[in-house]
C-alpha cells in the first residue's frame, strides 16, 4: 500500500462550472419557462444530476425528471468540448504525482460517459487508475461509498489517502471514509464552506498538493 489521491471531477480538476450553469439555465428556461439564478445553482453543485433537477423543478422523488435529464445532457454534450478545460497546472501535477508512485483516482457524482469524455478531452484520463461514478454506487456523496470503492480498487490505506474536492459533499465523504480532505480554493462555493465542512487542508494552487502529499524538500517545484 502507498499514497493515494482521489479527485472530484467537476470544479476540482475540470473547469466545467460554466457548462453546468449554462446547461441548467437552458433547460429550465426552455422547458419550464423558469429562470434560475447563478448563485442558487452554485449552492447545489456537487449533488447528483437528478437530485438537482428535482430540487429546481419542485418535482417529488416519485416524479420522473426524464425529460429534464435528457434535455440537460443533450445541451451539455453539445457545448462540452467548447467550454471544458482543466484547471491550471492539473496535468503537470498529476504527472508528477504519478511519477512519484502516488496512485490516482476520480470519485464523482457524474455519469461515466461524460466523466471519461472530460478526462480524455483534457488529457487527464491516462493518469487515473480508478474511476468511480454515480452509476457505480447506491449512495452518492456525501455518503462515503464512492470513496471507499475507489480505495478498494486501488488497495489504498485510509491513513495514506487524500480526497481533493470543491464541495462540502467531497469533504464530508472523505471524512466519513476516514481519509484526509483537501478543499480547493477555486471552488465557486468558497473556502469558508469547505473549512466549515471539515477540510484538513485548503489549497489555492494545484501544485500545493506536493506539500500535502509528497512532503519532500522539493515540494512546490513543478
Amino acid at each position: 500500500m502507498g499514497r493515494t489521491v482521489l479527485f472530484d471531477l467537476d470544479g476540482t480538476i475540470l473547469d466545467t462550472n460554466e457548462l453546468i450553469i449554462e446547461s441548467f439555465q437552458h433547460v429550465f428556461r426552455e422547458h419550464m419557462s423558469k429562470e434560475i439564478a447563478r448563485e442558487a445553482l452554485i449552492q447545489q453543485m456537487g449533488r447528483p444530476l437528478d437530485a438537482q433537477l428535482r430540487f429546481f423543478s419542485g418535482r417529488t422523488e416519485a416524479e420522473e425528471v426524464d425529460d429534464l435529464r435528457q434535455a440537460y445532457r443533450t445541451y451539455n454534450v453539445s457545448r462540452h468540448d467548447e467550454l471544458v478545460t482543466a484547471f491550471p497546472h492539473t496535468r503537470e501535477v498529476l504527472d508528477r504525482l504519478k511519477r512519484e508512485g502516488v496512485r490516482l483516482g476520480v470519485v464523482t457524482s457524474k455519469v461515466r460517459m461524460t466523466t471519461e469524455r472530460g478526462l480524455r478531452h483534457c488529457g487527464l484520463y491516462e493518469f487515473m487508475e480508478a474511476i468511480v461514478t454515480v452509476e457505480d454506487v447506491v449512495m452518492p456523496k456525501p455518503h462515503p461509498e464512492a470513496v471507499q470503492k475507489a480505495m478498494q480498487a486501488l488497495d489504498a490505506e485510509a491513513g495514506q489517502t487524500w480526497m481533493v474536492g470543491d464541495s462540502p459533499y467531497d469533504v464530508e465523504a472523505a471524512k466519513l471514509a476516514g481519509v484526509q480532505a483537501i478543499g480547493v480554493g477555486w471552488s465557486l462555493k468558497g473556502t469558508e464552506v469547505l473549512r466549515a465542512a471539515g477540510a484538513d487542508f485548503l489549497i489555492n494552487d494545484m501544485r500545493e498538493l506536493y506539500t500535502c502529499v509528497l512532503d519532500t524538500e522539493r515540494n512546490g517545484q513543478s
